[in-house]
């Protein structure tokens, strides 16, 4: 017992070994750790995979919205993952404001027409210690990511000059600017071939106005002069064009703006959608060429706001002895301009426009003059930019689609006033107006036409046409072939006959005949004279300016 009580005092005062024996323990932990960072390593390096495939996924599915789930399931597929890992694709809105949240930039549902995709991504990374500890074979992860694209276009809506009638064009578009104008023919064809880049308008306005250093924002929501305007045109075609017919025609219109106080805002003119943050001369990668003419005519548009615009014009056509013009431009809608830059959804519009016509026809017979005052209202036009497809990676088959509605007419011979013309709060709605006054006897009359649509018809741009300048037209669907045609259908005459006078016999049917005789001149009339105010009849027409296919971005 002795030596036994003995040997255990040996043992507990012998330290020998005590260093191997934790050395064993702490190796089953360092063992343990370092299969724990194996398994922590493969699922960082799994993640930043997943990521960067939800990162190309989203990018891919931004690219092409129409088709996001299959792009980026295709994408998934091809970094070698099964296409069961992509969770969810939602198309939303994306909104660059850096006063909104990062996290509440995009929206799902989209805010009108998406231009953004959000991808999420699960994907399982198999555990060869952790499992020990967690019970489970693998780890899911999951990512998400989302993308803008950045395909946008810029375009413009308005109405091409057919013919010119130097006499017509100088009558209207002097009096919209509050000058007046005695160009040629020839000078108006210059104005419209010549092109110039409206981002460099701007900067020359911006050097025009005395302004550094400033946002394009600051720029187009201030308040300027038009004869500063249309100066700032001046120098643009002078360093763009030269010293060619068109400059010196331009320079025409410069020096008759002198005097002239008009002011109007940039902005309801060239909106930069979401450039307005850059400085001024600052070009991003999507130009917009306009033309000299357009832009001249679209400044005076905008200038003349709901003034009243009367002249006289003889257009030397048969039948019509003389015409006499009372014209309103309205306001744009609120936010649009006549060109805008952006991407899918972006709207332009047309100005609400009002023209009283009296026409002076010739008649026959006991009628040797009929005096017919004509009234039409063209509601504001619509172009919206439907979609922009961007080739890949030939540029040349990229094409922009654009949906339009004409503004719709309303049309009435009757005896429309003059303060009828500048309550564009209502329409009117005219008594009878006499057109023929035989002294003891007269003849009034009365007819109310209608057209158009409201359903947009999608016009699509190729490269070439973009690159072209071309404009093209869209008529409304129930557009008839003539517009006087309709409201003569629907003519009501009403022959008076005083107290000592005789009647005519068929002094109703001579009347009918005479106007019937004269049916398309008035509506060349009416079709030159909307034209020159920027619209057409029944008609509207755009043209892109310009595209940019960058793909998509990822935000964040």
């Amino acid at each position: 017992m002795a030596a036994i009580l003995m040997l255990l005092r040996r043992f507990r005062a012998d330290h020998r070994g005590n260093f191997a024996i934790m050395s064993a323990g702490l190796m089953t932990l360092v063992i343990g750790c370092a299969g724990l960072a194996v398994d922590l390593g493969t699922i960082f390096a799994d993640r930043r995979k997943t990521q960067s495939t939800a990162d190309l996924a989203a990018i891919v599915a931004a690219s092409n919205l129409t088709n996001a789930t299959n792009a980026a399931t295709a994408t998934v597929t091809q970094n070698n993952y099964p296409a069961s890992a992509l969770v969810n694709v939602q198309l939303g809105t994306y909104t660059a404001n850096p006063a909104v949240a990062p996290q509440s930039r995009f929206v799902t549902p989209a805010i009108g027409t998406a231009n953004a995709a959000q991808v999420t991504l699960n994907t399982k990374t198999p555990l060869y210690f952790a499992r020990y500890f967690t019970g489970s074979n693998s780890y899911t992860i999951q990512t998400s990511a989302t993308a803008t694209s950045t395909a946008m276009a810029s375009f413009a809506i308005g109405s091409r000059l057919l013919s010119l009638n130097g006499g017509l064009v100088n009558a209207m578009l002097g009096s919209m600017l509050g000058t007046t104008l005695s160009l040629s023919v020839m000078d108006y064809n210059s104005l419209i071939s010549a092109k110039i880049d409206a981002l460099d308008f701007l900067s020359a306005l911006a050097t025009r106005i005395n302004l550094t250093g400033v946002t394009y924002d600051t720029l187009l929501t201030g308040n300027v002069k038009v004869s500063d305007i249309i100066a700032a045109a001046l120098a643009t075609q002078q360093a763009t064009n030269g010293a060619n017919s068109a400059t010196t025609a331009l320079s025409t219109i410069t020096q008759a703006m002198t005097g002239v106080t008009t002011k109007i805002t940039p902005g309801s003119l060239i909106d930069v959608g979401p450039f307005a943050d850059l400085t001024v001369g600052q070009k991003p990668k999507l130009g917009a060429s306009v033309s000299v003419f357009d832009l001249v005519s679209a400044v005076a548009q905008i200038a003349n706001g709901s003034h009243q615009i009367a002249t006289s014009v003889n257009l030397g056509l048969p039948g019509i002895a003389n015409v006499s013009v009372l014209a309103t431009v309205g306001e744009r809608p609120v936010g649009s301009s006549w060109v805008e830059m952006g991407k899918q959804g972006v709207s332009v519009h047309t100005a609400q426009t009002r023209l009283l016509v009296s026409i002076q026809v010739l008649g026959s017979g006991p009628v040797s003059t009929i005096n017919l005052p004509i009234y039409v209202e063209v509601a504001s036009g619509t172009a919206t930019l439907n979609a922009v497809s961007c080739g890949r990676p030939n540029i040349n088959t990229s094409q922009v689609t654009v949906g339009v509605t004409p503004g719709i007419v309303d049309a009435w011979i009757g005896g429309v006033t003059p303060a009828d013309m500048t309550n564009f709060t209502t329409k009117p709605n005219p008594p009878p107006a006499t057109i023929v006054n035989l002294g003891l006897i007269t003849v009034a009359a009365l007819a109310h036409a209608g057209m158009g649509n409201t359903t947009p018809t999608n016009v699509n741009f190729s490269y070439s046409d973009i690159q072209s300048g071309v404009k093209k037209t869209v008529t409304t669907t129930n557009f008839l072939s003539s517009l006087t045609g309709s409201l003569l259908g629907d003519l009501s005459l009403t022959i008076n006959v005083g107290p000592l006078g005789l009647p005519i016999p068929g002094l109703g049917g001579l009347v009918t005949g005479i106007l019937n005789g004269v049916t398309s001149p008035i509506d060349q009339v009416l079709a030159s004279l909307l034209a020159t105010l920027g619209i057409g009849l029944g008609q509207v027409d755009v043209w892109v300016l310009g595209i940019r296919c960058d793909g998509a971005v990822l935000v964040n």
